[in-house]
């Protein structure tokens, strides 16, 4: 493994989960705010290793793996964490939603590259919206600046949800003469 400036971040990005997590359970009113900073600066990461790993040709196995990995624990800590912290069904549906299309999404990605079609279920555009939809709305339920805010995030972690639920549709669908096969291989 080569460590380049893209699998740097992305090992940042890790390491920055268990730091916004202290900071979100801090006692003290600037730990709101602290929080919703790291997790943009976690959330930063992911664009900016991608962004330097074409640019800078440092694409490699290990940054194919890890990004992906660090995405989805940052995502589904954050998740958790306002879970907990909002304690309501209005932010529990979203995050369970999300939570499970990612994990759905990962099986069914291991599955089509076990059969040599992960090419199939590639990152879409409404893939790539989905994710900036719900940072910004994980962004802004964490900092809980006021009330009209905390709505904006509800607001945004809804259409989230259905740009989650709508590109999951979209990887099935992709998928669908496979998995509905019935031809074991």
């Amino acid at each position: 493994m080569r460590f380049n400036i893209p699998n740097i971040l992305s090992l940042l990005r890790l390491f920055l989960i268990p730091v916004f997590v202290v900071a979100f359970y801090l006692p003290y009113s600037w730990a709101p705010f602290a929080a919703a900073m790291i997790f943009w600066v976690a959330g930063f990461t992911d664009w900016l290793d991608g962004m330097l790993a074409r640019k800078l040709g440092q694409t490699s196995r290990f940054g194919a793996f890890i990004d992906p990995v660090a995405d989805k624990v940052l995502v589904a800590t954050a998740l958790i964490l306002i879970t907990d912290d909002y304690h309501t069904i209005w932010i529990t549906i979203p995050a369970v939603v999300m939570i499970a299309r990612e994990i759905i999404i990962s099986a069914l990605r291991e599955w089509m590259a076990e059969i040599g079609k992960r090419a199939s279920v590639a990152v879409s555009w409404i893939g790539k919206v989905k994710t900036v939809c719900q940072m910004f709305a994980l962004w802004v339920l964490i900092w809980q600046y006021d009330d009209w805010m905390i709505w904006l995030g509800y607001a945004a972690i809804y259409i989230a949800m259905i740009l989650t639920f709508w590109s999951m549709i979209q990887y099935l669908m992709a998928a669908k003469d496979d998995l509905l096969s019935e031809e074991h291989q």
